[in-house]
């Protein structure tokens, strides 16, 4: 046992005296010791439940044989972070998240790790940190909220900001405005679309290391304490079989997830945490492996904010497993890969076939290649990515005119204030992870172009990147940034921009002259930026890396 470092032998006798102390027993320090890492928290909505599946899992791990031990981990709320100085520090969390587990197992070494993540960049964090601990592993969501009903539709978290939109316009009164804020977020849980949250928790269990329906089942359902419980239980066999985190995450499941990534049109973020889970693991996948499946797998669900269908209606449906079955009988992935029980293969034989309407059959799928694209060209060379499933028709290949800003909210108040007009791109840049910096997710500009009723006639590209709630023509993780000198930096107001989705070409039409003469201009100078912002910036490299630390 990887606890026997602190409990076995005369000279641990300190270390043992110190366990005793939390009221440990002697027949206890036989048993595996798990670690229960937790990112509850009372402020955040998709995680003010998770001391509830903590215990859960508690149990479950007492269930079978082993002991239990929990710590906590920070956590971002995306919403709540959302459009001020705090949506800067969200991306920049998943490495401070990783470290800090390594802090933890390291200096206290034990024998298995249960996961307890349920927010945007808590799951990629933990998955990092798993890589790189490589201890038998196990993760389980706090699950995903009710989706909301306003004037008598359902509702999700992106509407809430569209809605914004529709009351500047006069569409919607205060009363409405006031409905939204009351009832489009009604449980715990992370919210109710297919946004990064819900993205990233369906992936893990693409990749194997979670259960099954770990990815859909709603937060306030007793079937999601059920699946915590028996995630405790499945870790104390992990140990014992010794099964660890990297048996799993290879790059066949990885594939895998990205696949599933594809079939279920999941938010343009899993592309960032995706890229970096494979960093920290050592398997090589790069932008262009990500294009490679995208153009190959359909996509087989279309979930809200792309349409009015949520994730508890694809968890009815069959969940993840449902997809992964129509995935794997049109060849799209590799079934015969471990997960934490058994083989894909072997859970995929118990799954719900595809209803056709949720789920769309691999032979008549919503589109033939996935819900996300990979665009490159002489604004993007080392490439962007747009949510493809999530386009209007009419913007999948445009021409538009660019409306420059150098940074995000004054983009928004054009926005708002009709300064945007049908046939513009708003070209949104000093964003990136470095320029930001930590990349800031951009809802309420694409919710205010969607609320003004011009996600059909104006598009938006950005260095940064998007909200999972996101929908439209939007081009996000633009490399090189305008930071480092990228292309972007140099678009001007009246600009020309070809955004080619099939053809996945972004182009600025300007000449390489005229080009040549801006770039002599240089580039905003770095802001003046403190604590670990600034320790950030320094660090992290390019969205088409995942915006992962330098090694």
């Amino acid at each position: 046992m990887r606890s026997d470092l602190i409990k076995k032998g005369v000279d641990r006798t300190p270390h043992k005296a110190l366990l005793k102390s939390l009221g440990l027993i002697d027949s206890e320090m036989n048993k595996p010791f798990i670690a229960v890492v937790c990112a509850a928290s009372d402020y955040v909505p998709g995680h003010s439940h998770l001391h509830e599946i903590s215990a859960s899992v508690k149990d479950g791990i007492r269930n079978a044989g082993g002991i239990p031990f929990e710590f906590f981990t920070i956590g971002v709320c995306d919403g709540l972070a959302m459009n001020h100085k705090g949506m800067r520090y969200s991306l920049a969390s998943r490495e401070l998240i990783a470290d800090s587990i390594e802090v933890m197992l390291t200096a206290h070494p034990l024998d298995g790790v249960v996961f307890i993540p349920n927010c945007d960049k808590i799951v990629p964090g933990m998955i990092m940190a798993a890589a790189r601990m490589n201890l038998p592993s196990i993760f389980v969501s706090g699950g995903p909220m009710k989706a909301g009903c306003v004037q008598g539709k359902r509702v999700g978290y992106s509407e809430i900001y569209e809605a914004i939109g529709q009351y500047s316009n006069g569409e919607i009164d205060e009363t409405v405005l006031k409905d939204y804020e009351n009832n489009a977020c009604p449980t715990c849980g992370s919210c109710s679309g297919m946004y990064t949250a819900n993205s990233m928790n369906c992936l893990t269990e693409a990749i194997g290391l979670a259960l099954p329906y770990n990815g859909t089942e709603p937060a306030v359902n007793s079937a999601r304490r059920r699946i915590a419980k028996e995630a405790g239980e499945r870790i104390v066999e992990l140990y014992r079989q010794d099964i660890k985190a990297k048996d799993i995450l290879t790059k066949d499941n990885m594939i895998n997830a990205l696949a599933t990534d594809m079939a279920i049109g999941a938010s343009s973020n899993t592309v960032l945490h995706l890229l970096a889970i494979a960093h920290e693991a050592g398997i090589d996948i790069t932008l262009s492996d990500i294009d490679s499946v995208s153009r190959k797998v359909p996509q087989l669900a279309k979930l809200n904010p792309a349409s009015d269908v949520f994730i508890e209606d694809l968890n009815a449906a069959g969940g993840i497993q449902t997809v992964l079955k129509e995935l794997d009988k049109a060849g799209a992935i590799n079934a015969d890969v471990l997960t934490v029980t058994g083989t894909q293969k072997e859970r995929l034989a118990g799954a719900k076939e595809a209803d056709g309407i949720v789920v769309h059959k691999a032979d008549s799928p919503i589109r033939k290649d996935g819900g996300i694209a990979i665009l490159t060209g002489n604004l993007a060379e080392n490439g962007s990515v747009v949510k493809q499933g999530a386009v209007k028709p009419e913007m999948m290949d445009t021409i538009c005119t660019a409306k420059v800003f150098d940074g995000e909210q004054s983009a928004v108040d054009a926005i708002l204030n009709g300064d945007i007009q049908p046939g513009d791109v708003v070209v949104i840049r000093y964003e990136g992870p470095k320029g930001g910096p930590g990349m800031p997710e951009m809802l309420a500009p694409t919710a205010a172009i969607v609320g003004k009723g011009l996600d059909g006639s104006v598009a938006l590209i950005t260095d940064g990147r998007f909200s999972g709630a996101s929908r439209g023509a939007a081009v996000g993780h633009v490399s090189p940034e305008a930071a480092e000198g990228g292309l972007i930096a140099f678009v001007e107001n009246g600009d020309k921009i070809h955004i080619d989705i099939p053809g996945r070409k972004i182009e600025l039409l300007v000449s390489d002259e005229e080009l040549a003469n801006r770039k002599e201009k240089g580039i905003l100078p770095p802001k003046e930026l403190s604590g670990y912002l600034k320790r950030y910036a320094k660090m992290v490299t390019s969205s088409n890396t995942g915006a992962v630390y330098s090694d």
